[in-house]
């Protein structure tokens, strides 16, 4: 049995709106309610997994023994200037990552990385590669990307820890203009970050050329192989120059990856600080919605007072747009994010989020993996994700920093 007491549609403490909403929208909630396949049923979903395995206490999970950190970041020994940018951003320990794998790619050695989602694994490779390029060890770095998000938010990370030492980056992904970002190029910046496609695109038009890096970083290789980039990053590294430093970081290593791991690495050194598979501190439950209205369940979950930053997950496109048309209706004020959105508005609506101008972030898996969102309480899985693992990512974004979060999943 939920905790959450969703059982009264008409609750009296309802904000006031439009009793044909839905109607209105011409969206049916129970024909794109998450569930297992029926027949005929072709707007289901076809789950892999059973939704009772998405109910889970934190005090039910074993606890993993503390990690005891060998260094400080004082200890590295890195270009002042970037000591100095760690310290104001207030670092003083590292993470497991950061305390196994700054050391390795200091001294120029090629890594295979496996770390869950929000363990530091950025700073972990990109102090490293900004020391390598201030002492002439490393000449231009590429960083690939899975999202536009993810590239965006390294790109902003590189910007605190290169801070005042004269070294330029290019932010080069879809969604921006083309010819701006060719503008930039031209400058030849020692940090490259983009996406797959824009990438190579710019590789096309002679705006890049991959046989110039000497360190090139492939981040969350998982999930570009989920999102059917594997032959571009196989084109990609056919291209880059025989003597490079290659940083592969990825949640999970599937046997798809063996081929481009042996092509893309030279004698790496392995490094695993994945703790569990699911997120330790995120309390997890499940609604079953039978034949209640999802919407108003959703309805009566928002106007409590403990959801104070929430992010739901719709599983297409068209679902995101409506669900957030049906709860602007309601009153409520949200913010919507998929992969048709401009870059510009996607940005937007993250910056809305993460600034607490509104507390309702709609969107669907395109922002499940890499990106940092703070004191998110609750995740709503409005529609069941296909996998497990699509799970795990989804409600990864909750429980982070210690905290623990909320996760609710609608199951029909």
């Amino acid at each position: 049995m939920s905790k959450y007491n969703t059982s009264s549609p008409n609750s009296s403490n309802k904000k006031s709106y439009k009793s044909n909403t839905s109607k209105k929208s011409g969206f049916s909630i129970k024909s794109r309610s998450g569930g297992f396949k029926r027949p005929n049923g072709r707007n289901m979903a076809v789950v892999s997994y059973d939704p009772q395995m998405l109910i889970k206490k934190v005090e039910e999970q074993q606890i993993a023994p503390q990690y005891i950190s060998k260094h400080t970041f004082a200890d590295f020994l890195i270009d002042k200037r970037i000591k100095e940018n760690i310290a104001k951003k207030g670092y003083v320990s590292t993470t497991p990552i950061q305390d196994q794998a700054i050391p390795v790619l200091l001294q120029g050695k090629d890594v295979i990385a496996t770390a869950n989602t929000g363990t530091g694994k950025t700073a972990a490779f990109l102090i490293p590669l900004v020391h390598n390029v201030l002492t002439n060890k490393t000449r231009k770095v590429l960083i690939i990307t899975p999202t536009r998000e993810l590239a965006a938010q390294i790109q902003s990370e590189l910007a605190f820890f290169k801070s005042g030492t004269g070294l330029n980056s290019s932010l080069c992904i879809g969604g921006l203009s083309l010819n701006t970002q060719m503008q930039h190029l031209k400058k030849n910046p020692e940090f490259i970050i983009g996406t797959p496609g824009r990438l190579i695109d710019l590789e096309e038009n002679k705006s890049l050329h991959f046989n110039t890096f000497d360190a090139i970083v492939l981040d969350e290789v998982d999930r570009m192989l989920d999102m059917g980039f594997i032959n571009d990053i196989k084109h990609i590294i056919k291209r880059l120059p025989q003597k490079r430093h290659s940083l592969f970081f990825s949640a999970t290593i599937p046997g798809t990856l063996k081929s481009v791991m042996d092509r893309f690495l030279h004698n790496p050194i392995s490094i695993s600080v994945k703790t569990q598979q699911v997120a330790q501190n995120v309390n997890q439950d499940i609604i079953k919605t039978e034949s209640r209205n999802k919407l108003e369940l959703l309805h009566d979950l928002l106007i409590k007072p403990e959801f104070t930053r929430v992010i739901i997950f719709a599983r297409t496109k068209r679902a995101v747009d409506r669900l957030a048309t049906m709860l602007k209706e309601r009153g409520f004020e949200v913010a919507a994010i998929h992969g048709d959105k401009t870059q510009a508005h996607r940005k937007k609506a993250l910056e809305k989020f993460k600034e607490d101008n509104v507390k309702i972030l709609l969107a669907t898996d395109v922002v499940a993996r890499g990106i940092d969102i703070d004191d998110v309480s609750h995740v709503i899985n409005y529609d069941l994700p296909q996998t497990y693992e699509d799970y795990i990512h989804r409600i990864g974004r909750t429980g982070r920093a210690s905290k623990v979060g909320q996760a609710i999943t609608f199951v029909e």
